[in-house]
């Protein structure tokens, strides 16, 4: 995992349209809406607050394309290449299987049997044809161990989940119901976290 000095630097992708109208994305490839691609500049504007020169760090992203526009803006707001990043499979979000598209009311009323399950047990739940938190923090894991220098990781709100149980000892009761901001920097440090 990471070292006792390393930082690490998350920013979940900017808002997109499936966000606004609370659609469960998973790993369908929804663009950054206007508010989306703003969130992806005060990002930027944050994180300069927090170091010095942002050349010298590594940036990482999900292959997905709301996270690698949301990099791009990142970086050109930071006064760097756009495409000067990695992309890591192994950052993309869960699945939600056959409950992607479907709003949470949606998902109640067609699976109301599910919904109850995954209520009951956020972390550990698989979705019909999906993922759960437990397995995306398996999935997550070895690669989140290959950045070993201050690191920029533009991903999604579950694999945000997956580095507080990991990097933070979030429980995993509570790791799924910490909200996982747009537009901010979630700050992983010394066994700590802290949102900027």
């Amino acid at each position: 995992m990471s070292g006792p000095d390393q930082r690490l630097f998350f920013v979940r992708h900017g808002e997109t349209d499936w966000n606004r109208t609370a659609r469960l994305q998973g790993q369908q490839d929804v663009p950054l809406n206007a508010l989306g691609r703003a969130q992806a500049a005060d990002a930027a504007r944050r994180l300069l607050t927090l170091v010095q020169d942002p050349g010298t760090l590594d940036y990482v992203a999900s292959p997905l394309g709301r996270t690698r526009e949301t990099m791009e803006i990142l970086r050109e707001a930071l006064g760097l290449p756009r495409e000067g990043y990695r992309l890591e499979p192994r950052f993309v979000e869960l699945t939600f299987g056959r409950w992607e598209g479907l709003t949470w009311r949606e998902v109640r009323r067609h699976d109301p049997a599910g919904a109850r399950e995954r209520e009951a047990d956020k972390w550990g739940y698989v979705p019909p044809g999906g993922e759960s938190y437990a397995q995306l923090e398996t999935r997550v894991l070895p690669a989140l161990a290959e950045c070993r220098s201050d690191s920029v990781i533009v991903a999604h709100g579950g694999v945000a989940r997956a580095f507080l149980r990991a990097l933070a000892q979030t429980s995993e009761q509570d790791a799924p119901r910490v909200d996982i901001w747009q537009g901010r920097v979630l700050v992983f440090e010394a066994g700590r976290h802290r949102w900027v």
